[in-house]
């Protein structure tokens, strides 16, 4: 489960390959994306999508107020759950600039999709997710692996009792039914960094706005299950909705980067950009239906050192990417889906052992 995080002024999540890449071994490969236009926004693309999430949340919605107080209208939460995933999705690029360079236009964008259909703050989300992608897996500078609920290396697990002891041993077992709190946590950290009093680094008028948008989706989320169904109903749907939606992120997030390389500051000094993001990252091999259901993410490698690289460009530097890769004898990990899964689970179990062995 990710960490509530201090926050500051959230900025597009930024991007090495806009800035100097200097002599590095990264240089000849972002001249060649460069040279590809792959770095160049799609638009349209993005455009098309958003327009199809929509009109689909749309029909949903018809199909709730048409159904009515019916057990029936539970089976649209799943659907629901799966447009607000796509919605995800789209709140993830937008803070990546991937949609649109224009910074205004970007972060707009993003507070319809994460604040105002979600419910999560986009200023806590760009907060952490700026210092994953600046030391993705680093076990001091990553917040996705600080030690929490779950914890990722050995040492994290000294200390632990009660039941964090019993959740570290068995966590491997735990993690996808784990997930499915995941939708809500990322509810409740957002509201915590938007409603926490005593913290001035997001500025007032992007609080106000912040939490007006995140007010809003509490009143129509909740005014459209109690108008449409009894309160027993809504209680379910709402459940069944957020376990879904937080499986299914899960799902597209525990690939990336668990089992792969963990940096400290003994063995990564002097690790450039692309060596720092190739290792840490796994990529999940597929046809157009997996680059659907993970949000364009089983191209982890390509997605950190091109941040903003558009989504549908990630597939067009995949093969340039893993080509330079040979050439300088950098390790590039892409796998299947179910063994994407199967490696980090198993990374994640071997981390519980010396508990399960204190046993």
């Amino acid at each position: 489960m990710p960490q509530a995080a201090a926050i500051p002024v959230a900025e597009p999540i930024p991007d090495p390959a806009v800035g100097r890449a200097g002599g590095s071994d990264f240089t000849p490969l972002l001249r060649t994306v460069r040279e590809q236009g792959l770095l160049e926004r799609r638009v349209a693309w993005y455009a098309r999508g958003i327009t199809v999430n929509f009109l689909f949340l749309a029909a949903i919605v018809a199909g709730m107020v048409l159904l009515g107080p019916s057990w029936w209208t539970l089976l649209l939460a799943p659907p629901l759950a799966v447009v607000s995933a796509r919605m995800a999705f789209v709140g993830h690029d937008a803070g990546h600039a991937q949609i649109t360079s224009d910074r205004g236009r970007g972060r707009f964008i993003q507070l319809v999709h994460a604040n105002l259909m979600l419910g999560m703050s986009q200023e806590w989300w760009n907060d952490k997710h700026n210092r994953h992608h600046a030391n993705p897996n680093h076990i001091d500078k990553d917040p996705d692996v600080a030690a929490d609920i779950l914890v990722f290396t050995q040492h994290q697990t000294a200390g632990r009792t009660g039941l964090r002891r019993w959740l570290t041993r068995h966590q491997a077992w735990l993690f996808f039914p784990l997930t499915t709190l995941e939708g809500i946590a990322l509810k409740v950290y957002g509201f915590q960094a938007v409603f926490s009093r005593g913290d001035d680094r997001m500025p007032a008028r992007r609080r106000v706005t912040e939490g007006a948008l995140l007010a809003t989706h509490v009143v129509a989320h909740v005014t459209l299950l109690l108008t449409t169904m009894t309160v027993g109903q809504a209680i379910v749907f709402a459940l069944i909705n957020q376990m879904l939606l937080g499986l299914h992120l899960g799902m597209a997030f525990a690939p990336n980067h668990k089992g792969m390389e963990m940096p400290d500051p003994e063995n990564s000094e002097g690790w450039g950009h692309l060596r720092r993001q190739v290792l840490t990252s796994r990529n999940v091999r597929g046809g157009l239906l997996t680059d659907w259901f993970l949000g364009g993410l089983n191209y982890q490698i390509e997605h950190h050192l091109f941040p903003s690289m558009p989504r549908p460009h990630l597939r067009l530097a995949q093969p340039m990417v893993r080509a330079h890769c040979l050439s300088l004898g950098l390790p590039y990990t892409e796998t299947g889906l179910i063994e994407s899964y199967r490696q980090a689970l198993g990374h994640m179990h071997e981390v519980g052992e010396p508990l399960r062995a204190g046993a």
